[in-house]
């Protein structure tokens, strides 16, 4: 592997024909995207799925592409978070995690991630309702929430996070700062910052994020943009997780 197991790390997707040629070689066509992608980075966060379900055929293509090692974290269908708005959505949720059953078999599922939108305030009792989903019980899968509202940062919301072992999402945003409070036995990151990265912070990510890998897992997913900056940003972090890995052997 190319940084510590328990790191998984990557970009928003990977369907990004602009990062040629400065992440895929020129020669390499679109379909062998992901297998050149998985052969770099340990994860990816699928964004597709806000918009529409994954079809079982295209879910295996996805896995016979990448590694045993690689993880596929879900972002949920806006459906959820953004018409219902976390209201009666256990069958959607259902279906949604119903659709992901090969990821599941092959163990090879990340977390799955709720973005809600940046107007929906703090609703403890709705959040409480969603986390009590049948879905959720039966599968114990590493969940994160994105809040992208203030008023979700609060003792009393970390709190119901910690009794079903949700992460809150530390993301990095021009309009918001999430305080990095972890609520769960996993921790979830969307580095985002607007003005990009240079090697210090990438550096400080990886000794913050492998330390962070010694005790739990992490994912953590760098912004897809049309230049490849992210995920070049992504694989320098996880080469110099995997030397700080082998300084402490």
């Amino acid at each position: 592997t190319p940084a510590p197991t328990r790191l998984f790390a990557g970009t928003s997707g990977w369907a990004y024909t602009t990062w040629k040629p400065g992440f895929y070689p020129a020669e390499v066509p679109a379909r062998a995207f992901l297998h050149h992608y998985a052969a770099h980075l340990t994860s990816v966060e699928v964004n597709f799925t806000f918009r529409k379900l994954c079809e079982e055929e295209q879910l295996r293509g996805w896995l016979s592409a990448t590694p045993p090692g690689f993880r596929f974290s879900f972002k949920v269908p806006q459906q959820i978070t953004h018409f219902q708005r976390l209201r009666n959505s256990h069958d959607a949720l259902a279906e949604f995690l119903t659709h992901l059953a090969p990821v599941f078999s092959a163990g090879r599922m990340g977390a799955v991630l709720f973005q809600l939108p940046p107007n929906f305030q703090a609703d403890e009792a709705r959040l409480a309702h969603l986390l009590q989903a049948p879905s959720l019980a039966d599968a114990a899968i590493p969940l994160a929430f994105e809040f992208r509202h203030p008023s979700w940062f609060s003792e009393p919301v970390y709190a119901l996070l910690r009794k079903h072992n949700a992460a809150l999402c530390i993301a990095e945003s021009e309009d918001l700062v999430t305080p990095e409070v972890h609520t769960a036995d996993h921790v979830y990151f969307r580095l985002r910052c607007p003005g990009g990265y240079n090697d210090a912070s990438v550096q400080t990510h990886a000794e913050k994020l492998t330390a962070l890998a010694a005790t739990r897992d992490v994912f953590a997913y760098y912004k897809h943009e049309d230049e490849p900056n992210g995920v070049l940003n992504a694989t320098a972090m996880l080469r110099r997780a995997a030397a700080l890995r082998d300084e402490v052997r």
